[in-house]
């Protein structure tokens, strides 16, 4: 992967970065509780650039602040090695030695943290997040600045402190995270991640309730010097951590949490205030102050959704100065995922551009950054960045069609004789555990889609003649489908997959919808999209009527692919991923009816042009 491309910026993020080298050391941290509102005291490191001898040193920094429930820092057992803070190490190492300073806290209910956790980012902790700015801000090292970044739960937590409003807050760059915890995340297509649940909880009582046997599943947290969560100065013998830690034991679990959401919005019945909504970036879109700076940042295998969410957090804060970057990454950009990499790990010009971004907003620096385009995104197999000015960046009134035909054809017009093609959903089908999701679940992975070769035979496919010319696609593709079920409820999983001329299989995206949630409406202003939006909402489902054909549409997970010459396309529809989603309906798998041809012609738009 090269992101040096001349075409895509007038400086790259790597000739950026080495306009920047480093003048300060990153020193220990000076940890300490902060006392809340409540009396609730979270432990804070802050890390105060040292500069290096040959640098002068500033009287103060601009701060960037980190909220994350997995612990600040690890105490480390005598004689271990490796970081003590995984969590938070690659931002705290770049950006110190680079001037600013960075404070991280442990959210309550976490880390060395007191008080107890009561939901998945508990409005709480946007309270919190405020409080911490105010203390921040009358230190003597600060310079009056605030920002905010963070990879997933550390991203969201950034815009929620954004949400408060603060003065001080001038730019956040939220990475790799949610807009919508609902549909972004567990939730994708009103459908429940199963195993999404399972392995967050199993996480958060490892760490939580210090368990440390439990951590050697979890890759990231795997050192076996890892001792639980480091105490603050104030407290050299843990005795006040101890009793943090025993406060954890009532936090909420995950298991349990989560299922309570299973319509989006739809309020607790012991809380009517309170729904997933409550939990969600968006919802608080509108108390976002319009000078507020917003770089979001996501990869094309960033789980069911998280690029849906940098995408429309940069649709709806249209008033804010916004940028959006997508990349060949999973989660977190641990993973070059593209099939064509030169190397397993991924490069991180996002680092780059977190930090031009921040020099832009909060230091002031003329950097050229609001002469870039505000959109860059990853071309596969192309292997180039791509700039673009709106999203999506093809016009949609160009995307391509292709028609589901007889003979299991895909063609470039309707099949006036085709009539239906019938599927018997299968409840064994999966699509193994190298996929999108494991990652997201904190399951390592460092190759997606291997096994994909043959996996959509037995799922309703119809595929291309070969491409005559290369194509590359750029955006969301959609499925406009004429459907019928055998039941009142089903589940479409809808893939994209590029057969090349040796007849190699390549994953390329999909899409997912319970047809329950089969309801188009507009999007809501704090959830901006161009793709069709299903609310999911408890007030817009509606059991199917067995046997009556229904116009449904589904957009695919957004990517930037290029399609070889001679290449075939594959269209495959399913009604079970038994690995990552429970069956919907529960034992009773539907046979469906796929229409084609005259009033009822079934397509795929693709938003592709010559490559």
């Amino acid at each position: 992967m090269s992101s040096d491309n001349p075409t895509a910026w007038r400086v790259t993020p790597q000739q950026y970065e080495a306009s920047r080298p480093a003048t300060h050391r990153v020193p220990a941290p000076a940890s300490r509780y902060l006392a809340m509102r409540d009396g609730c005291r979270l432990a804070i490191d802050v890390y105060v650039p040292v500069p290096l001898a040959d640098q002068a040193a500033p009287a103060a920094f601009p701060t960037i602040t980190l909220f994350t429930p997995y612990y600040r820092r690890f105490r480390m057992a005598p004689g271990a090695t490796g970081e003590c803070a995984p969590n938070t190490a690659k931002l705290r190492d770049y950006l110190v030695p680079r001037g600013y300073a960075v404070v991280v806290i442990d959210v309550r209910g976490t880390g060395a943290s007191f008080g107890t956790r009561d939901s998945f980012r508990s409005p709480r902790e946007r309270d919190d997040s405020k409080e911490v700015v105010d203390w921040i801000v009358a230190q003597p090292w600060s310079d009056g600045v605030v920002g905010a970044t963070g990879i997933s739960y550390l991203g969201a937590a950034s815009d929620f402190l954004a949400s408060t409003g603060h003065p001080a807050v001038r730019a956040i760059a939220p990475l790799f995270s949610v807009w919508d915890t609902y549909a972004d995340n567990y939730f994708p297509g009103g459908l429940q991640l199963k195993a999404l649940t399972q392995s967050y909880d199993d996480l958060m009582v490892a760490l939580d309730h210090d368990q440390r046997q439990m951590l050697s599943r979890f890759v990231y947290y795997a050192n076996p010097g890892f001792a639980g969560p480091q105490p603050v100065d104030e407290d050299p013998d843990g005795a006040l951590l101890a009793q943090a830690v025993h406060e954890h034991l009532g936090n909420f679990r995950q298991t349990e949490f989560m299922p309570e959401f299973r319509f989006r919005e739809d309020p607790l019945p012991y809380d009517e205030t309170f729904s997933s909504a409550s939990f969600s970036p968006y919802s608080l879109a509108a108390s976002i102050p319009k000078d507020v700076a917003v770089l979001s940042v996501s990869g094309w295998m960033d789980g069911g959704g998280y690029m849906n969410g940098a995408i429309s957090r940069y649709l709806t804060l249209s008033e804010n100065r916004r940028h959006l970057m997508l990349g060949p990454w999973d989660h977190g950009a641990r993973i070059d995922i593209s099939p064509w990499r030169k190397q397993e790990m991924a490069e991180a010009p996002w680092l780059g551009e977190v930090l031009r971004f921040f020099d832009h907003y909060l230091l002031g620096r003329d950097t050229g950054l609001d002469r870039e385009a505000p959109i860059h995104y990853y071309a596969l197999h192309s292997e180039q960045w791509r700039a673009a000015s709106q999203w999506p960046p093809l016009p949609q009134a160009q995307d391509t069609p292709l028609y589901l035909s007889a003979g299991a054809a895909l063609a470039g017009q309707a099949d006036a004789a085709a009539t239906q093609a019938d599927y018997q959903v299968d409840f064994t089908l999966g699509t193994g555990q190298g996929t999108r999701y494991e990652r997201i679940a904190a399951i390592n992975s460092t190759s997606y889609y291997p096994d994909w070769q043959g996996r959509t035979d037995r799922m309703l496919s119809f595929t291309s003649a070969p491409l005559a010319q290369a194509m590359e696609l750029a955006g969301h593709a959609v499925l406009e489908l004429f459907v019928a079920s055998s039941e009142r409820d089903g589940a479409l999983f809808a893939y994209l997959t590029e057969i090349e001329a040796d007849g190699t299989e390549r994953y390329v995206s999909e899409g997912l919808l319970r047809l329950l949630h089969r309801k188009e409406s507009p999007c809501p202003d704090s959830y901006r999209t161009t793709w069709p939006f299903h609310s999911c909402r408890k007030d817009d489902a509606a059991p199917l009527v067995p046997g009556r054909q229904e116009f449904v549409r589904l957009a695919f997970i957004p990517t930037a692919w290029r399609f070889s010459a001679g290449s075939r396309v594959r269209l495959s529809i399913a009604g079970a991923d038994k690995d990552h989603c429970g069956q919907v309906p529960h034992g009773r798998p539907p046979r469906l009816s796929v229409g084609m041809g005259e009033g009822q012609a079934s397509r795929v738009l693709l938003p592709w042009k010559t490559a």
